[in-house]
């Protein structure tokens, strides 16, 4: 029959098709999206980071932090020292310096001070050379390691490693810096916009001494011991820095880069119960379609029926067949509706990198079981709508049937 009708069966099948293609698409989309929030996720490198404030809330207003407390160094040695539930902390200080290399090239970019636990801390990987060492930490070494992007605008092909290079605040003078390693490329912050790459790291106490002039950090960023470990650890860390500033918890805030990928779970949530849903129709309105046209097949074929019958057939091999081909139109469907939702996936992922600039390449994740779940909802909906027709195929009277012109 399905072949005979050919036209009729692709119509029949095309709400199975849509149902199934939508699902699959969406799904590789979405799951996609939360591979590339986990990706950002695991830029950062920890659980979450800890700022001084610059505003503070009194009542319902707010005001600026005039207060004479900043994070220090000493308060990353504390953390370290008194915080069991977590396992590295890394400060930074950060700003837009001038790099210019022996050769004459040179381009503005920006210093991250940190320590030398950063590699770790921040799982970030040592393309060539090395990371600076707790000794030339310690004793403010004027050394450094290059950004991937850094490394390739000023010295192209060659080896930087071994080089000196300038760098210089705005209107300072430069300072000397031998060239360690260079980082391994980390891509572009989606959520700030910058290149992870375009900065040059320097020992933190390089950079207070040399850029800063004042022994303060901006940023500490801490890992947990495990993700479960998280609020316990933010718990500790607030523990410390209140007892070494006088009680005082309003002028650091605390931010968790968990909280992203928490809310990237509710609205995927979301968007699978909507796709659900209108898959769901689709799929609803594909399998009414299945009815109909065995119901037609029944009416149409009916003298078949009854010769079939009246050389021995029985009503449960009438039963089987026209189930069967409601079961394997609704599988052909779907086969062509997963062939049909990875084309579609590709097509947005395409079209994403397109919209949205800053990603390079949009992963469009295929799974496995949901291929399965698609192919097995099918083959139900095929087994439940096809099942009436084949009952009434199976019940026709011989006699009837062959009386049918």
């Amino acid at each position: 029959m399905i072949r005979q009708e050919k036209m009729r069966s692709a119509l029949t099948m095309l709400g199975i098709v849509i149902g199934v293609a939508a699902v699959l698409a969406m799904l590789a989309i979405g799951e996609g999206a939360k591979r590339i929030v986990m990706q950002e996720f695991e830029k950062f490198g920890g659980h979450f980071m800890v700022r001084r404030n610059p505003w503070i809330w009194r009542g319902d207003r707010v005001f600026p932090n005039r207060s004479g407390e900043h994070l220090k160094y000493e308060d990353v040695l504390a953390i370290e020292a008194e915080c069991p539930a977590v396992e590295s902390v890394v400060p930074s200080v950060s700003s837009e310096i001038l790099a210019q290399t022996g050769g004459g090239a040179s381009k503005w970019t920006e210093y991250n001070g940190v320590n030398s636990h950063f590699p770790i801390g921040m799982q970030w990987h040592i393309k060539q050379g090395r990371f600076f060492s707790k000794d030339e930490f310690n004793n403010r070494r004027k050394v450094c390691l290059l950004g991937l992007e850094v490394a390739t605008e000023l010295y192209g092909d060659q080896n930087p490693i071994g080089k000196e290079i300038k760098l210089s605040m705005q209107g300072g003078r430069p300072d000397r810096f031998l060239i360690l390693g260079v980082m391994a490329e980390r891509g572009t912050s989606l959520q700030y916009g910058f290149s992870w790459d375009d900065v040059v790291f320097i020992p933190l106490t390089t950079a207070q001494d040399r850029f800063k002039g004042k022994h303060y950090v901006n940023y500490i960023n801490v890992r947990a011991i495990d993700a479960d470990s998280v609020e316990k650890a933010a718990e500790e860390v607030k523990a410390v820095l209140r007892k070494r500033h006088r009680n005082r918890d309003n002028f650091f805030d605390i931010s968790f880069a968990t909280a992203a990928v928490q809310e990237l779970d509710k609205i995927s949530r979301i968007i699978k119960i909507m796709l659900s849903s209108i898959a769901g129709f689709s799929l609803f309105v594909g399998s009414v379609g299945i009815m109909n046209m065995m119901l037609v097949s029944v009416n149409q074929r009916t003298r078949e029926i009854g010769i079939r019958r009246a050389i021995g057939a029985k009503r449960g091999d009438i039963f089987f067949q026209f189930l069967i081909e409601a079961v394997v139109m609704c599988g052909i469907g779907g086969l062509l509706g997963i062939s049909l939702g990875i084309g579609i996936g590709y097509g947005c992922s395409h079209i994403a990198v397109k919209i949205v600039k800053v990603i390079p390449h949009w992963p469009v994740v295929i799974s496995l079981e949901w291929m399965a779940v698609s192919v097995s909802i099918s083959a139900f909906i095929g087994i439940v709508f096809g099942l009436y027709p084949a009952v009434r195929a199976s019940q026709i009277s011989p006699i009837e049937a062959l009386r049918t012109e």
